[in-house]
């Protein structure tokens, strides 16, 4: 059972979670798994886990438990904290003895203020000793919590990622590799402002046709942006980078999309996220993407908008408006 792991019961009871199309993988022996950040990714992530038959243990900050009870056992941690509390957790973490051998999984989507750091740079930073992988994909973890089928990739050390794969995956949980960690991790961060931008569109009720042109021009800017970072273009392509961005910025379930809706229905920012549950780390991306790109040279008009319309510069409809203004060029 998961120890001192927080209740899913505000996602979906366990035993929908627990069915039985997803046994126990038989690859790896048992593991001892430590899931930081216990948010609805975290808690559902912490599931697939001791569904794999692991031995789990669960933290998060509005805890009392010490976090040294959480990992000093760990031979694998897992990551699902908000970016802004990376660093402080990492911080922690390096003081302390773990396990030789330990790896730790960042399933973070977001980029630090101030050093543009993704979580994953982060962890690699603070703890040089430990290798870090990442986790991303189309992965909305109401849909997963209830046993729902889904695809997701772990980009890195392809040792290292094998052995996520055989950790976390399942019949109904299906884990791709991907040697590009970098490639993974930006899809995972980039696509989240895209999302903001569609749900603006969804909200003004602007059509399909509207929702498409985002899409695929989103992924556009999300490939000039990424491969410039470091990542590979066919990464982008893939489950982290297509996949994630159509899953976000399709559905209600997504943080990111519910706050592109609620800007559109007249709303401010405030009370749209006072509304969401958990952190839609493209509120905080936007900005920090947009200095990057400028500082790069890069041209990003869909993010350009979105930092217009959070910062109260543009209404929702002069956000898009100003997307359709744009100068006719070619599309590639």
């Amino acid at each position: 059972m998961v120890q001192d792991l927080l209740p899913l019961s505000s996602l979906v009871p366990a035993t929908e979670l627990d069915h039985s199309s997803a046994d126990p993988n038989p690859i790896l022996s048992k593991q001892h798994v430590s899931v930081i950040g216990l948010g609805a990714w975290g808690s559902t992530l912490a599931r697939l886990a001791e569904k794999c038959g692991h031995t789990v243990t669960g933290w998060s900050r509005s805890q009392d438990k010490p976090l040294a009870t959480a990992v000093g056992h760990a031979s694998v941690i897992v990551s699902a904290l908000p970016i802004k509390g990376v660093r402080r957790i990492a911080e922690q973490i390096a003081a302390l003895p773990l396990p030789a051998g330990t790896i730790l999984i960042s399933a973070t989507k977001g980029l630090e203020l101030g050093t543009t750091m993704t979580a994953a740079e982060i962890w690699q930073a603070v703890l040089p000793q430990v290798p870090v992988v990442v986790l991303s994909g189309p992965n909305l973890s109401a849909e997963i919590a209830q046993g729902l089928p889904a695809a997701t990739v772990v980009g890195g050390d392809p040792h290292l990622t094998a052995r996520v794969q055989a950790i976390l995956g399942g019949s109904s949980f299906r884990i791709y590799t991907n040697s590009d960690r970098a490639g993974v991790e930006l899809g995972g961060v980039l696509k989240n402002v895209m999302a903001i931008a569609c749900g603006v569109s969804d909200g003004l009720n602007l059509g399909v046709n509207a929702r498409s042109a985002l899409i695929t021009r989103g992924l556009v800017e999300m490939i000039r942006v990424g491969t410039h970072w470091g990542g590979q273009t066919a990464t982008f392509y893939g489950l982290s980078g297509l996949g994630d961005l159509l899953a976000t910025c399709t559905s209600p379930l997504s943080r990111n999309y519910q706050v592109g809706w609620g800007l559109a229905q007249g709303k401010s920012i405030d009370q749209v996220l006072n509304q969401v549950v958990g952190t839609p780390e493209g509120v905080n991306t936007a900005p920090i993407l947009a200095a990057y790109a400028a500082h790069q040279g890069l041209e990003v008009p869909i993010t350009q908008e979105i930092c217009a319309l959070l910062s109260g510069q543009r209404t929702p409809a002069q956000a898009i408006a100003g997307l359709v203004d744009r100068p006719f060029k070619p599309e590639h």
